[in-house]
């Protein structure tokens, strides 16, 4: 399956309650601590400002993508680093991510779907070795 052909939908946009399913691939229901980094931290300035991150726990996650509740919408297409912790991993994994949908939520809240993105520069394969290995001990 090329990765064009994979369903990122993350469920159906159209049902605010996420109900419907029409996922490509089994996930994980269980939480993951994620944190994204919403801006980074110039390299080249002398201020020290920190990078704007922000620390969530997933609703779901698979190999291919999770999704988060946010206090503040996340611009859709957007790409983002992310380290996510799973139970029972020394490390949190250091992916890239992109914003593949975000909707009001209940309670001024944002639901948020990500797509974990393929890099060479990321830990893409040990994560999905990683999410492989917590599925099948379920």
């Amino acid at each position: 399956m090329a990765m064009s052909d994979i369903d990122y939908s993350f469920g159906n946009e159209d049902d605010p309650s996420g109900s419907a399913d029409n996922r490509s691939e089994y996930r994980l229901a269980g939480s993951a601590q994620v944190t994204l980094e919403l801006e980074s931290r110039d390299p080249e300035s002398t201020d020290e400002t920190p990078a704007r991150n922000l620390s969530l726990k997933t609703r779901d996650l698979s190999a291919q993508g999770f999704s988060v509740i946010t206090r503040e919408p996340l611009l859709e297409h957007a790409l983002l680093r992310a380290w996510i912790k799973l139970e029972g991993e020394a490390e949190p994994f250091q992916l890239t991510v992109d914003v593949v949908w975000c909707r009001p939520g209940a309670g001024g809240e944002w639901l948020v779907g990500l797509r974990i993105l393929e890099s060479d520069d990321t830990a893409y394969l040990e994560w999905a070795e990683a999410v492989a290995r917590a599925m099948s001990e379920d």
